[in-house]
Parts: structure tokens; C-alpha cells; sequence
């Protein structure tokens, strides 16, 4: 799509995550606009941005549409005109890879760029969340890296854009891995990265099983259990309610990873976990979002 105008609010990320799912304010409008969340600056792990991405000049209409998407902006979006430039250019023209342990994220931009010896994810930027460039996802992926040991089956629980699925299928290439989300578009673009990255979809060793499931109410999560590793990046309340579920379904022994934790909730978000039997392993810092290990006895 040659998108020719664009309109930017600033939103915060707990918005930017409700933002990756159709939203059926806008689907009155045709052709339906593009949406894009970003993070403009990590230090401000609040502050992000929404861009909206349209092929004519946008209505009132649509405009109060977009300003309802972001209740909290206090000032109308910002409308610039974009002369024949393809969006999907734009939005990754600041993506630079990231390392993160073995693990080289990079767009097909960079494909040509990666190391020896690395273990590459392809990641183009698109409606789901996780490109890579998030402090969450840099936590996780140096996680994974650090988990030692041989691996049977694991859950992404929230996968977004099966970035963290393929990154546990790409070290452990014989394991089960199974990935959810709430988002149906999620799942679809968790299908697209998959293909990119030459791998398969499917229940069996060596494939990544994709599924819609709010939280672990699918029964089909709870019959691939129990799991040798669970990782859920999503948000500190969400996890807190979740853990009884995720203890349940993770093997004794096994390893969690949780992420999408400020400094301040981290405490908040262990105990809930150690009140469940699990103890901490180890917490990684990167910037204000540690990263939580833990390990069920």
C-alpha cells in the first residue's frame, strides 16, 4: 500500500498494546488506515507514539476517529502529507538490528549483515508487537540465551509477533513450542514471521503450534502441558493474575520468564509468583524493564 498522509498522536504503551488488533472505530473507513506504534525514546518507557497511515487526505471524521483510539492525547494528531513514499519503507528505516547474546534481530534490510555463528531472527516491523527494539524483548531474548540445558516443550504466552517463539525454536530446534495471543492479526502476522524465517507451523517437534487464546483459557495450551519453559512478556497486571494458571501448567523444574515489568512492580510480580512455588533465578535489568527468571521447585 503507497500510503500518502499520515497522522501522529503521542499515546502511552498500555494504548500502543490495544492498538495491534483491528479497531472498529476504523472500519467504516475505506481503504482501512495502517496504524503503527512506536517507542520515540526508551528513557520514557511511558511515552509512545501512534502513526496512522491513510491514501487520501483524512476527513474530520476520521481524524475524531483516531483521537478517540487515544484517550489519553490531549491535542489533536499532528497531519503531514507523504509524496509516493511505501510505509512499510518508513516504518523500518530507523530499525536497526539488535544483538542480544546469539540472537541478531534484523529486518530484510539487514539481512546480509548477520554474524557468524548467530542465531538470526527476521522481524519486519508490521501490527504486532515485538520488533525486537524493546528493553522487554532484549531481556527476554539475553534470557534465552542464558537458559542452559536441553528442551522439550515450551509456551510464548502473548507472542505478539513470535518473536520469542522463534527465538526458543531457533536455540532448541527439536522442541515443541507452542505461541498464543488474544490478537487474531497477531497470530497472523506471528504465521508471516514464522515463514520468513523458514521455519513451520504445526503441533509437532520442531514446529511452532499458533493459537488465539486469552491468557490460558484454551484448553489446547493446558493439553500441551506441562511446559520445561514458559516466557510471557506482556504486563505486570496481567501477570499477577496469571500466575496461579501459568504455575499450573509449568513442569516442576521448569524455567518462567516474565517480562513487560517496571523497576517499581517487579517485588510486586515475584511474590506473587514465589506465593504459587516458584523462586527468582535471576533478574536482569535493561534500563527500567528487568527481565524476571524463575524457576518452579
Amino acid at each position: 500500500m503507497t500510503a500518502s498522509w499520515k497522522l501522529t498522536l503521542p499515546c502511552t504503551r498500555v494504548e500502543a498494546e490495544t492498538l495491534t488488533g483491528e479497531q472498529p472505530l476504523l472500519e467504516a473507513f475505506d481503504p482501512p488506515p495502517i496504524l503503527m506504534t512506536s517507542e520515540p525514546d526508551p528513557s520514557r518507557p511511558d511515552e509512545w507514539r501512534l502513526d496512522v497511515y491513510v491514501a487520501e487526505e483524512p476527513s474530520q471524521v476520521l481524524i475524531a476517529a483516531v483521537r478517540r483510539l487515544v484517550p489519553s492525547a490531549l491535542a489533536p494528531p499532528v497531519v503531514e502529507r507523504i509524496v509516493d513514499e511505501d510505509w512499510i519503507t518508513l516504518s523500518q528505516a530507523g530499525l536497526e538490528p539488535v544483538s542480544a547474546g546469539r540472537f541478531f534481530v534484523h529486518t530484510a534490510k539487514h539481512a546480509g549483515s548477520v554474524p557468524a555463528g548467530a542465531l538470526a531472527l527476521q522481524i519486519e516491523a508490521g501490527l504486532a508487537f515485538g520488533t525486537g527494539q524493546h528493553a522487554t524483548t532484549t531481556g527476554c531474548l539475553l534470557e534465552l540465551d542464558a537458559v542452559q540445558g536441553p528442551l522439550r516443550n515450551a509456551l510464548d504466552l502473548g507472542t505478539g509477533s513470535a518473536i520469542l517463539a522463534l527465538a526458543i525454536a531457533k536455540k532448541w530446534p527439536t522442541a515443541c513450542v507452542t505461541a498464543s495471543d488474544n490478537d487474531p492479526v497477531a497470530i497472523r502476522v506471528s504465521a508471516e514471521n514464522i515463514a520468513i524465517n523458514g521455519m513451520r507451523t504445526g503441533s509437532k517437534p520442531g514446529e511452532i503450534l499458533l493459537t488465539v487464546a486469552e491468557g490460558l483459557a484454551d484448553p489446547q495450551l493446558t493439553a500441551r502441558g506441562p511446559y520445561d519453559l514458559v516466557v510471557a512478556n506482556i504486563l505486570a497486571g496481567p501477570l499477577i493474575e496469571l500466575a496461579p494458571a501459568i504455575s499450573g501448567v509449568l513442569a516442576p523444574g521448569g524455567t518462567l520468564l516474565l517480562a513487560g515489568v517496571l523497576d517499581v512492580q517487579a517485588d510486586r510480580v515475584e511474590a506473587a509468583y514465589e506465593r504459587v512455588g516458584l523462586v527468582r533465578v535471576a533478574r536482569r535489568p535493561v534500563g527500567e524493564w528487568p527481565t524476571l527468571r524463575l524457576q518452579k521447585t
